[in-house]
């Protein structure tokens, strides 16, 4: 007999988990499983974190140890909001050889049909990965900002050179060149400098 464990979730304090849990435990009885555990997440949101979802991270550490033997859910956006979070979770319990029961998707990862869907959401999740580095790599290539401060044109600093070799005061040359003290600082300091030989 099949060990399942049944996950519940809403997103906010006004929602509850009933009605999910009579259709989830509906199917239970008609299909013979063993319900070991209840998790509910209440009043949390979907895009929150293991961390932040207890009764989400208690499944993922049952999982972990094989406590279980099939997850029950009432939808996949009960376990998350994101198709790489599902396909990382899909593929997680995979592995411990724990199956999946999405009740209104229908989707079944102890049956053929089911496994053959979840090989499709690893196919679009990696599809979607590839556009998504797709992306980034033009956005890169079209980015032209560059980082720091821009360059002093030459011919301003030379003026600047001009006012401090005359004697004009560094807050003087910022205002009457329209630059920065800090700017005109430098540049002294640059001037002040032994020229290596």
């Amino acid at each position: 007999m099949k060990r399942v464990a049944l996950y519940l979730r809403v997103s906010t304090d006004t929602q509850t988990v009933d009605n999910q849990r009579r259709e989830l435990m509906a199917v239970a009885d008609r299909l013979g499983w063993n319900i070991v555990i209840e998790l509910a997440d209440e009043g949390i949101s979907g895009a929150k974190g293991r961390d932040q979802r207890p009764g989400y991270d208690r499944l993922m550490q049952m999982v972990t140890r094989r406590e279980i033997d099939l997850i029950a859910c009432w939808s996949v956006d009960r376990l998350g909001r994101s198709l790489q979070h599902l396909v990382a979770f899909l593929a997680e319990i995979n592995d411990r050889q724990v199956d999946l029961y999405l009740h209104t998707q229908g989707l079944d990862t102890s049956t053929p049909a089911g496994r053959a869907m979840f090989s499709m959401l690893s196919v679009f999740a990696e599809f979607e990965r590839s556009i998504l580095r797709q992306r980034i790599m033009a956005g890169l290539a079209r980015s032209t900002k560059r980082s720091g401060r821009p360059s002093l044109d030459p011919a301003k600093a030379d003026k600047i050179r001009r006012e401090l070799s005359r004697g004009t005061s560094i807050n003087a040359t910022a205002r009457k060149l329209s630059v920065g003290v800090g700017t005109v600082h430098r540049i002294k300091t640059q001037m002040a400098e032994p020229i290596a030989t």
